[in-house]
């Protein structure tokens, strides 16, 4: 293929680009492919969740622009392109029973129509391959199941010419992943490799809720060597300051282990609209053949 491969990454807030998928990209934007991350939120209703700048009345009262910068700082660090959807936060419902969502917030937009934003960007940039959330959005957040909606509903809308007609010339993305970065397979591995060698592990719990649950594991069809950019990916996780405490849970497994026990970041194919031999081991497989 002597056109150059495009890449879409839709994620709910500013942040989650850093956390899910991130040396990928940056793996990527390494050979020349051209990226590009779709944030649907401004993350205005999430939590400081660094303790360090917990109370800090700046950060408080200015939270939409303060993670709009660390958006952009990250943004340069992996060498991506970024664009914005538009929409609010809708913030993460706690309690029991759980609150209403706030009005006019992203998770209750209309499905249809939010895809559309999403169509417009699509055929924009015309990617060949986009990557998401699953059905649950990797977590039950309101917003990831909202952006797994609206992915696959325009990854399936934006090649229809009839589908949209204002949002410009139609364009069929060839392939559709799910992030899988957080699977159990990777985790327990991990786990073991920390305690084998003495250390402490920070995936006693979710293993433990693992083992409670009846969830059926997702399946991994793509494995995505990159682990020379997992320092990359952190750096650009730390510039997301007010969500990531550089001290705290994200950092607790050393690099060297991570990079030996687990050096890819795994993906599950959803939608193929090209001939793959799975396992894969490139998000283009099949594509570049073509």
């Amino acid at each position: 293929m002597t056109e150059q491969l495009r890449l879409m990454a839709v994620h709910a807030h500013p942040d989650d680009e850093s956390s899910k998928g991130a040396a990928t990209m940056a793996k990527y934007v390494s050979e020349g492919v051209d990226v590009l991350v779709a944030t649907c939120t401004g993350g205005e209703r999430g939590s400081i969740l660094n303790p360090k700048l917990q109370g800090d009345p700046y950060v408080e009262a200015n939270i939409h622009e303060v993670r709009a910068k660390e958006m952009e700082e990250a943004r340069q660090i992996l060498g991506v392109k970024q664009a914005w959807l538009g929409y609010v936060d809708s913030g993460l419902p706690e309690g029991d029973p759980l609150p209403p969502l706030p009005e006019g917030c992203f998770a209750l937009v209309d499905v249809a129509e939010a895809a559309g934003t999403l169509v417009k960007l699509i055929r924009e940039f015309r990617p060949h391959v986009i990557t998401t959330y699953d059905e649950h959005g990797g977590y039950p957040h309101p917003d990831h199941i909202m952006t797994h909606q609206i992915s696959v509903a325009a990854f399936e809308a934006a090649g229809d010419p009839e589908a949209y007609p204002e949002a410009g010339e139609p364009w069929q993305p060839l392939k559709l992943y799910y992030n899988q970065g957080f699977s159990k397979q990777r985790t327990v591995a991990l786990h073991h490799a920390l305690l084998d060698r003495g250390l402490e592990s920070p995936y006693g719990d979710w293993i433990k809720r693992w083992e409670e649950s009846d969830r059926p594991e997702r399946n991994l069809t793509t494995h995505v060597p990159c682990a020379e950019f997992f320092p990359v990916r952190d750096k650009a996780l730390i510039a997301h300051a007010t969500q990531i405490d550089p001290d705290g849970f994200w950092f607790h497994v050393p690099m060297e282990l991570q990079q030996e026990v687990w050096p890819t970041e795994d993906y599950e194919l959803a939608k193929s609209l090209v001939d793959t031999s799975l396992p894969e081991d490139d998000l283009f497989a099949g594509i570049r053949e073509n």
